[in-house]
């Protein structure tokens, strides 16, 4: 790298940071995620405005390389925390609702997709078909799990049964479009044979060999407790979590995607992971990364099972504290990819048929999230406001939707035209989510939720000193 290259990935990355930052603190202040503001900055800073001169200004054509080598380790850490956070415990009492939900909005949105891929194919063949009736089809299927999470504790509807019942489906959706994209990837791709073989046994090696090494190793470094007693209270502070679902989720992960520290978790701040524990996570996000694309598929599906596999109890407040020191590296290197991908976004060029397709594509975008949740949410028996708002939060794309997409337009899968236009679709679908949110599920009716849950939940609490101050009997009134 030459004198000259090193000063200007510097002073691209200020001018990348400078600008992120403030458009996000915009899209803050209209009820916007983060997110928004800071991949308009990536497009900004792109061939949209000036035919490209200022993005050739900023990013010269020797540097952009290594601006992308930093998003992308952006992006795998971002990846890491996501998987890190998911978190199975979600599911309990919502399992069928969540299933119904997260299966109804995939099948209509892949389905819509798939045929909207027939359709569109005359006018953005690429080199397979079939693949790119597959991938769009897995591209519409996908929720941003980190981006609902925000939006969810921005409203305080977290704690609520719709914003839990949210969470456990965007979680239960985004594992099985990931699983789907993968399998997309693994049938499109140009790896031989027996390197697709192998991804199954290192799945299963990762899950029934590598987490519980992992687990001993991290349960054994535990702040504030070692071994058995580790585990123990680990799981004690796990169950007592459980009453702040989304809010832990939202705070670290999202928290790195807007540029700002989520609410204070167990460990944040008390003592830091140490050399080694976060030596070893860091290697293996690599490795696993590194592994994944040597399968064929993308290092982000290693990078997200390398986090999904880090045992929950017993390593609370390490956890808490990686996710700490990943989130600071992780906020310098993720507007460097919502810039690469921005490079490749020209809506200069968009034309009256651009227009018409961008709105189908919006149209089955939008119908087919929203319609396959509101079914499947009534199906599973849920009230028709609550499927309603079920399905716009399901709508939510934004970060995750950039980064498959991306992955597309590296293989070949679209071409840049509509690239840009799905793009567009995916800051259209999360923008749309808050205001939405907010005529569907209103203040009052939030506060109403809440003031249930907790007479539910008081309830539900023994009241010891009560029982002596009778005897230990109840009275015939309490009977």
């Amino acid at each position: 790298m030459t004198t000259h290259q090193t000063a200007m990935i510097m002073m691209g990355l200020a001018v990348v940071l400078a600008l992120a930052h403030v458009l996000g603190r915009l899209a803050r202040r209209c009820g916007q995620p983060a997110v928004l503001g800071e991949i308009l900055a990536g497009i900004l800073l792109g061939p949209t405005l000036f035919h490209g001169a200022l993005s050739d200004a900023v990013f010269p054509t020797d540097v952009r390389p290594m601006l992308s080598t930093l998003g992308n380790l952006g992006v795998a850490l971002f990846m890491f925390l996501v998987g890190l956070e998911l978190d199975h415990r979600l599911l309990r009492g919502n399992k069928r609702a969540a299933v119904g939900v997260s299966v109804g909005s995939i099948v209509c949105s892949f389905g819509l997709g798939a045929v909207l891929a027939v359709w569109l194919w005359n006018a953005h063949p690429v080199g397979d078909r079939l693949g790119f009736v597959l991938f769009l089809g897995a591209a519409m299927s996908i929720t941003a799990f980190p981006v609902l999470a925000r939006i969810l504790t921005d409203r305080g509807i977290q704690h609520t049964r719709v914003g839990a019942l949210a969470m456990a489906s965007a979680a239960a959706g985004d594992v099985v479009a990931w699983l789907l994209l993968a399998a997309v990837l693994t049938f499109t791709g140009s790896q031989s044979s027996w390197q697709v073989l192998l991804v199954l046994p290192y799945a299963v090696a990762m899950v029934a060999v590598v987490r519980p090494l992992l687990g001993r190793y991290l349960a054994a470094r535990e702040p504030g407790g070692t071994g058995a007693g580790g585990h123990g209270q680990g799981a004690a502070e796990g169950e007592r979590g459980m009453a702040g679902r989304g809010q832990g989720v939202a705070g670290r992960v999202q928290g790195v995607v807007g540029g700002e520290k989520g609410p204070d978790r167990p460990g944040a701040g008390e003592r830091g992971p140490g050399a080694g524990p976060l030596g070893v996570l860091t290697v293996l996000l690599l490795v696993s990364g590194a592994l994944s694309e040597w399968f064929g598929l993308h290092f982000i599906f290693g990078a997200f099972l390398a986090g999904a596999i880090v045992p929950r109890q017993g390593t609370e407040r390490l956890r808490a504290a990686v996710a700490d020191r990943f989130e600071a590296v992780t906020w310098m290197l993720l507007p460097a990819y919502f810039t690469v991908a921005g490079l490749k976004v020209d809506l200069s060029t968009v034309d009256a048929d651009g227009l018409g397709e961008l709105g189908l594509i919006l149209l089955v975008a939008v119908g087919g999230k929203f319609g396959g949740a509101y079914l499947g949410a009534r199906a599973t028996g849920r009230p028709g406001r609550s499927a309603t708002t079920l399905g716009i939060l399901m709508n939510t794309r934004g970060l995750t939707e950039l980064i498959i997409l991306g992955v597309g337009l590296q293989l070949g899968l679209l071409d840049t035209d509509l690239y840009s236009l799905m793009v567009v679709m995916a800051l259209v679908t999360t923008a749309m989510t808050a205001p939405l949110l907010r005529w569907a599920y209103p203040r009052q009716m939030v506060d109403a939720d809440l003031r249930e849950l907790a007479a539910e939940w008081e309830a539900a609490v023994p009241r010891p000193q009560a029982a002596r101050a009778g005897g230990g009997k109840p009275s015939g009134a309490k009977r």
